[in-house]
């Protein structure tokens, strides 16, 4: 059956705005307002319900509620696989991902109504401190993909990582031979400058921004410093001192790059190493629950 050219055109309309439309608000938050109406089941049916004497894990209740929350870690745990299945429709990636954020904050109030606020030194308290663990870490994943791609955008100016690089590999050449009239101690230091490894820098310092260690930065001093030649002297001290500048400004970005970069994916050390340890700790959680059952 054909289709109409308007039709066409509201269907391309459509999945533009579908393209352009953030997992957080995909269909209008469905997700979010599903979890809020499970989370608000739970609450009132915790407060509703008489459990003898109190609220606890191993009461019907506590195992409503724990089954609940032991589906929703396994299915939440899957979008993983899922990325790797590309697919549009009903469950498309952005739903599946809608869904694991919202549903993986409802898991708050289900696994601690689950405890009955009762924790203590034991493999189901590890399984909650864990899951917990998740949850934040995610929090702190969607907080940094909200904010941090323009940041990295307005940072980068147009420029690829790789033009970046060219970018000092370039000045580090004209450095290289603006240096070779000086005397030992200067050409010493720019030789340190040209040296030093641009990315050889450990995790605190990337995800800080402070390099303390720049030679760059002490080559910069060490030249500016000298207020016996006037600045826009034709010495080739001069020159060096502003290819020296430009070497720096453009290893400040590359930095800026790096950092907000690291903080993009930092969080995922946490999250997936934390998940794998939840499953397994949620397993020995169900295995002594029955096991002593």
């Amino acid at each position: 059956m054909a289709t109409l050219p308007g039709q066409d055109e509201n269907f391309r309309e459509q999945r533009q705005a579908s393209d352009h439309e953030s997992f957080l608000s995909h269909k209008r938050m469905r997700w979010l307002k599903i979890a809020l109406v499970l989370c608000l089941v739970a609450v009132v049916s915790y407060f509703w319900i008489d459990v003898t004497p109190r609220h606890n894990g191993g009461s019907w209740y506590g195992y409503t509620l724990g089954t609940i929350g032991a589906g929703l870690i396994v299915w939440l745990s899957l979008l993983g696989i899922r990325k790797r299945n590309m697919s549009a429709g009903r469950w498309s990636l952005k739903a599946w991902t809608s869904a694991h954020v919202y549903l993986g904050l409802a898991l708050i109030v289900i696994g601690t109504l689950h405890t009955g606020f009762q924790l203590g030194l034991n493999v189901h308290t590890l399984a909650y401190v864990l899951m917990m663990v998740v949850i934040l870490s995610g929090i702190y994943g969607i907080a940094v993909y909200a904010t941090l791609p323009a940041a990295l955008s307005n940072n980068s100016k147009e420029m690829t990582r790789k033009q970046m690089v060219e970018a000092v590999a370039a000045i580090d050449r004209q450095l290289h031979d603006a240096a070779q009239p000086l005397g030992r101690e200067d050409s010493d230091l720019v030789i340190a400058a040209l040296e030093q490894d641009t990315f050889d820098w450990g995790i605190g310092a990337r995800l800080s921004g402070h390099y303390r260690n720049c030679t760059t930065t002490r080559a910069l001093n060490h030249f500016a410093s000298d207020w016996s030649r006037p600045v826009g002297s034709e010495e080739p001290a001069d020159k060096v001192r502003a290819l020296l500048g430009r070497r720096k400004n453009q290893l400040d970005q590359i930095r800026r790059h790096m950092r907000i970069k690291a903080l993009l994916e930092v969080w995922l050390y946490v999250h997936i190493p934390a998940t794998i340890a939840l499953l397994a700790a949620l397993t020995a959680h169900i295995v002594s629950v029955f096991y002593y059952w």
